[in-house]
């Protein structure tokens, strides 16, 4: 059979792969929090309302949702080239750790979300048109 490209250097290749996603989803989540945490001492200096803070929480929360995206994808690349059953077992359990906290933490950004909307809408004055 031709091989056109050895199993070692695809593996290298698929490594060399694994450690750029996971650098990405890393400037990702690092990134993120260095401006929420920006973000956050502005708000705590305005000290206006509790709103600035849950907008902050929603900033950091959207960056460290992307950045697990990243770390699974890097996994799922990582047992990409022929794995054993326990690579495939740790990816499973991985891959369960990981989208359990990207689902909670969708819920919590999607909930914060709403109670930021709600605020900043102007309150509904009562009165109707006839």
């Amino acid at each position: 059979m031709l091989d056109l490209l050895p199993e070692e250097t695809l593996r290298e290749i698929v490594n060399l792969l694994v450690r750029l996603v996971e650098a990405a989803g890393a400037i990702v989540i690092f990134g993120g929090a260095a401006v929420a945490f920006v973000r956050f001492l502005l708000v705590a200096v305005r000290r206006r309302d509790d709103n600035g803070f849950i907008a902050v929480r929603l900033f950091l929360g959207r960056f460290l949702a992307l950045g697990l995206e990243f770390q699974l994808a890097s996994d799922v690349l990582r047992t990409a080239i022929a794995p054993t059953f326990t690579q495939i077992g740790q990816l499973a359990a991985i891959a369960a750790i990981r989208t359990a906290l990207n689902f909670f933490l969708s819920r919590e950004i999607e909930r914060e979300g709403r109670t930021v909307n709600a605020a900043s809408r102007p309150p509904a004055s009562g009165v109707k048109n006839a």
